[in-house]
């Protein structure tokens, strides 16, 4: 998938309709991660430093269209100022006379963030009128939100059909890294699914299958896959209902080839919650009134052992009910193992959401290859589902191919000029002599 990027536009002295992904979690008025700023930066600073006017524009929660003082953006300009070092301040609403002054006077290098859009209705609904507004605030537009590529929003492709339109260089990071797993993966390449629902992956693993060696199957979602193998998981979270497709995807992974790693032991609570009773149990019949609640040491050391050759991995979901301290060692030691291996050159994609947030608060985000700032979006990226806020933008025009030359028809052979020979004839007879002559060669 090749977009135009904004190395590709030309920015200078324009005003920039930039949609960054600035959804982070806030408490007490500041920043918790600030994870996803960090990465729209880059593309930022570019655009700062080729003389653009940058008009940021993005969501924070479910305000549901109405002004909810809680999610205002200001603790995010707030924290922006703070890693680029310049002011970026933050217009009191993403419409109206106040916001339009403000950005006529942009000079440029300068950087003005819009108020949540989602305090507005018409931002989800892709409200023509809404789009229009915003796009008449700039002359480009970027998109540096994969987060919400596959929300088709007034923000994310209403404007998008309206300016010319660009990835930024986190939107080109994104589909560089997944789209090499599906298309040009170095092997082995295994897929680590966890989380709640089976449900929310069954497309995911669908498509995975044709292109992943190795299917590493836990949390929540990997109870189904044993209720499937006949084992009682007492009061476990599962999906009954989902077991055919378990048992439809278990069959497709032998016919594919494909080895797929449950787990063999696991930890089971009580209740859901921390201070409960625990203990340790093989994976094939919990009793009725336990949970499972995170991976056992065995099934942490299979997982480890069955990930120790492989060249490329993707990771989307926790291992357990992680956040819980005494429920998070699976998902953890997956984490520290997915490091090390990243670190001797295996390439580790992270999809986003709680596994991100597992790996941040270990401190390995560095070390992992990339992390995906949409767990949702990569995961309808890796169904092989069109995201709509990738689709609207450019593409880049394919090489033409050189018109295949003609021909040249070639010379016609020399021939070399035949001598003619003089046909033998009777000498005449000269006057001098009557008689027949031979043999003259004056």
């Amino acid at each position: 998938m090749d977009k135009l990027t904004i190395r590709d536009a030309d920015v200078a002295g324009k005003r920039i309709f930039v949609r960054v992904d600035f959804n982070v979690p806030l408490a007490d008025g500041k920043v918790q991660d600030d994870s996803r700023i960090r990465a729209s930066i880059p593309t930022i600073i570019t655009l700062v430093q080729a003389g653009a006017k940058v008009i940021l524009a993005s969501h924070l929660g479910r305000p549901n269209g109405k002004v909810s003082d809680s999610l205002r953006l200001r603790p995010v300009g707030q924290r922006l100022t703070e890693l680029l070092r310049r002011n970026v301040p933050v217009t009191g609403d993403a419409l109206g006379v106040g916001t339009e002054d403000a950005l006529r006077r942009m000079r440029p290098g300068e950087i003005v963030l819009l108020e949540n859009l989602r305090f507005h209705p018409e931002e989800e609904a892709n409200d023509a009128a809404f789009a229009a507004t915003l796009a008449s605030y700039a002359e480009v537009y970027v998109n540096d939100a994969f987060g919400t590529a596959h929300r088709a929003h007034a923000s994310t492709v209403g404007v998008a059909r309206l300016l010319p339109a660009y990835a930024g260089l986190l939107m080109e990071r994104e589909l560089t890294m997944l789209s090499q797993l599906l298309e040009s993966p170095e092997r082995p390449f295994a897929a680590i699914l966890g989380g709640a629902k089976v449900s929310d992956k069954i497309k995911v693993i669908d498509n995975l299958l044709s292109k992943v060696d190795l299917l590493i199957l836990g949390g929540g979602m990997a109870n189904t896959f044993l209720l499937a193998q006949g084992k009682a998981i007492g009061k476990s979270l599962a999906e009954p209902d989902r077991v055919e497709d378990a048992r439809r995807i278990l069959r497709n992974a032998e016919k594919n080839k494909v080895r797929v790693v449950l787990p063999i032991d696991v930890i089971v609570a009580k209740e859901v919650t921390r201070g409960t009773e625990y203990k340790t149990l093989q994976a094939e019949k919990i009793p009725a009134s336990w949970h499972i609640v995170d991976l056992g040491k065995a099934s942490q050391d299979l997982m480890v052992e069955a990930l120790a050759e492989v060249k490329t991995v993707f990771w989307n979901g926790p291992l357990g009910v992680f956040e819980i301290p005494s429920f998070a060692h699976g998902t953890n030691a997956v984490a520290r193992m997915l490091a090390d291996r990243a670190e001797h050159g295996t390439t580790v994609v992270i999809g986003g959401g709680d596994s991100a947030a597992a790996i941040t608060r270990q401190g390995l985000a560095d070390k992992m290859t990339h992390i995906s700032t949409g767990g949702g979006a990569s995961l309808e990226f890796l169904e092989g589902r069109e995201l709509p806020g990738v689709t609207v933008l450019l593409d880049r025009p394919k090489p033409e191919k050189p018109k295949p030359e003609k021909p040249k028809s070639a010379p016609a052979p020399k021939t070399r000029p035949t001598a003619t020979r003089r046909p033998a004839s009777t000498p005449v007879p000269t006057k001098a002599s009557p008689k027949r002559k031979t043999g003259s060669r004056a």
